[in-house]
C-alpha cells in the first residue's frame, strides 16, 4: 500500500467519504493540550487514525506506535497492518477494498462497547488517506484524532530535491472526478515541481507523462519514478517526460514498468 485514498468502489453508503473528513477541524478536547486518555473527565477517548509510514518499520514515529500499543481493537488494510503488527495488544481486524465496509461495522461496534479503537493507515493520512478517514470517522460514535504520518511524498521530494513549498502535490489515486487535478498538474508543469501520487493501472507515470506533454510541457523536463520508498527493494528512474511518455498506454500491470507503490516527480524547469 501507499499514502492513497482507497481507488476501488466500496459498499459502504457514504457519500464522498474526503469531503466529510475535511468538513471541519477536529472536534474540541481532541487537541491541545487535552491527553490522549479521554476527551474531558469522564468521556470516552477518541478513535485515532494513525499514519504508519511508509512501510519501513524504521519509519513508524513514537506516538503511533503508542496508538497501536494501547488500542484494544485496530482496524486496517493487512499491508498496512504488517508494518505495526509487532505492537499490537490488542484484537486486529484485517480488510480489504471489497469487505471494507463490513469490517469497519465491526470495529465500530467493538467501539461502541468501550474499546479503545486505532485505525490504521500507510504513510500520512494528511497525504491522500482522507477517503478512509472519513469512513472510520462515519462508522464510529467518537471523535476521531488524526495522528500524522511521515509520508512517501516527503520522501520523494526528498530522494528529488523539491522543496514542498516550491511543488504542487496531486493524488490521482482515488475515485471519482480527476478533471481539476489532472488541470492543476497541466497548469503547473515547468513552473513548479510535481508530486504525482500516479492510479494503478489506469494514470500511471507514463501517461500522466503524455497528458502533460499534450498540455505543451516541455519534453525535456526531468523526471523521476521513485518506486516502494524505505523498503529493501526500493528503486528510482531517472528520467525525462519525453521518456516516460513512450509508456503511455493500457491499464494492467503489464503495461508499465512501475509498480503500483510509485510517486511520479516532474522538476521544474
Amino acid at each position: 500500500m501507499s499514502d492513497a485514498e482507497d481507488p476501488e468502489p466500496s459498499d459502504d453508503g457514504f457519500d464522498d467519504p474526503t469531503a466529510f473528513a475535511a468538513r471541519a477541524p477536529e472536534p474540541a478536547g481532541t487537541g491541545g493540550r487535552q491527553t490522549d486518555a479521554s476527551t474531558e473527565d469522564g468521556d470516552d477517548p477518541p478513535v485515532f487514525a494513525v499514519g504508519v509510514g511508509p512501510g519501513n518499520p524504521e519509519y513508524l514515529v513514537p506516538r503511533a506506535r503508542r496508538a497501536v500499543r494501547e488500542a484494544d481493537v485496530l482496524v486496517g488494510f493487512e499491508t498496512v497492518v504488517d508494518v505495526v503488527r509487532e505492537h499490537a495488544t490488542g484484537e486486529v481486524l484485517e480488510c480489504g477494498y471489497r469487505d471494507q465496509a463490513e469490517t469497519l461495522a465491526t470495529f465500530a461496534d467493538r467501539v461502541r462497547e468501550g474499546a479503545r479503537g486505532t485505525a490504521l493507515l500507510m504513510g500520512d493520512p494528511n497525504h491522500s488517506g482522507y477517503q478512509l478517514v472519513g469512513r472510520v470517522e462515519r462508522h464510529v460514535d467518537r471523535p476521531v484524532r488524526v495522528v500524522p504520518g511521515i509520508s512517501s511524498l516527503q520522501l520523494a521530494a526528498s530522494r528529488a530535491r523539491t522543496p514542498m513549498e516550491e511543488s504542487t502535490f496531486v493524488t490521482l489515486h482515488r475515485r471519482g472526478d480527476l478533471t481539476e487535478a489532472r488541470e492543476r498538474l497541466r497548469r503547473d508543469v515547468g513552473d513548479r515541481h510535481l508530486l504525482v501520487l500516479p492510479r494503478p493501472f489506469d494514470l500511471m507515470p507514463g501517461d500522466i507523462a503524455a497528458d502533460l506533454l499534450d498540455a505543451g510541457a516541455a519534453p525535456t523536463l526531468p523526471a523521476l519514478v521513485l518506486e516502494r520508498l524505505t523498503h529493501d527493494d526500493e528503486a528510482v528512474t531517472r528520467s525525462t517526460l519525453g521518456a516516460l511518455a513512450e509508456h503511455a498506454g493500457g491499464e494492467g500491470r503489464e503495461d508499465t514498468p512501475f509498480s503500483d507503490l510509485s510517486v511520479l516527480v516532474v522538476r521544474r524547469a
